[in-house]
């Protein structure tokens, strides 16, 4: 299967460990932002926004099983996506830090919605033309998911941005507490920046222009404004990560720790 092939057998052994981590900067990506939204099942403000906070915290999930399974075919060192998933420690996971926030109130939930479907969605659009075949696979059925999860999020944030009082001010509050972490979405690196020299990769910093006109616009047509700060965090995709990160994790992989090797 394409989705589990270490393609490109003529790449160096220093490209193929640059490949793997590429692959799990975005699995990773994908499975925290899954486990926060997961959170909302039966606690979002209406019985349809359950269901679908809970369809695209799958779709997000499955992203991550995708990349996350690539990452560990390409390394080579025998770790499958569980092992990924549940036997790393803090320091071994590369996500942004924007997606480990905690889940906040809806109005910070649908915020970073926006943001990260935006984002995401100019990410995988450009990673279908990957010269890797299986990165370009998980992007071509990705992209269709995160046109959905832009959709879902646009709609809720002129609901709520243009809505009532007390609906505007939480989404101003939400925009707020998450716009220090925008800017680590668009961070470049030479890895990364030789990789997408090479064809495989998306440069993050080539995102940041077309995802912010996207969520301007829709902010715009909200009644909303961007937040204005000189507050930057970053360190996620080198292993940094906020407080919220070490809570996140013991309750991901409580059960897969305690009884390693268990099958249903």
């Amino acid at each position: 299967m394409t989705e589990l092939s270490a393609s490109s057998g003529h790449l160096s052994d220093s490209a193929h460990a640059d490949k793997s981590v590429y692959a799990l900067r975005l699995g990773d990506d994908a499975l925290i932002y899954a486990q926060r939204l997961a959170e909302w099942i039966a606690s979002a403000p209406q019985l349809e926004e359950d269901v679908a906070l809970g369809n695209i915290a799958l779709d997000q999930l499955g992203q991550a099983r995708s990349l996350l399974r690539y990452a560990g075919a390409v390394e080579g060192a025998g770790r499958d996506e569980d092992a990924l998933a549940y036997f790393r420690d803090e320091r071994d996971f590369l996500n942004a830090q924007i997606f480990e926030l905690a889940r906040g109130d809806f109005g910070f939930t649908i915020a970073r919605m926006l943001v990260v479907s935006a984002y995401q969605w100019e990410l995988y659009s450009r990673l279908q033309a990957s010269t890797d075949e299986t990165l370009a696979a998980v992007a071509a059925k990705a992209v269709k998911e995160v046109d959905y999860h832009r959709d879902h999020a646009t709609q809720w944030t002129l609901r709520l941005g243009d809505g009532t009082d007390e609906s505007h001010a939480r989404m101003l509050a939400g925009l707020d507490l998450l716009w220090p972490y925008v800017p680590e979405l668009f961070e470049t690196d030479e890895l990364v920046t030789t990789l997408a020299t090479d064809g495989i990769a998306v440069d993050p910093a080539a995102l940041e222009a077309p995802t912010l006109a996207y969520v301007d616009a829709v902010l715009t047509e909200a009644t909303l404004t961007r937040p204005v700060t000189e507050v930057r965090h970053t360190g996620g995709r080198r292993g940094l990560h906020t407080e919220q990160m070490g809570f996140l994790l013991a309750e991901m992989q409580h059960l897969a720790r305690s009884d390693p090797g268990a099958r249903w």
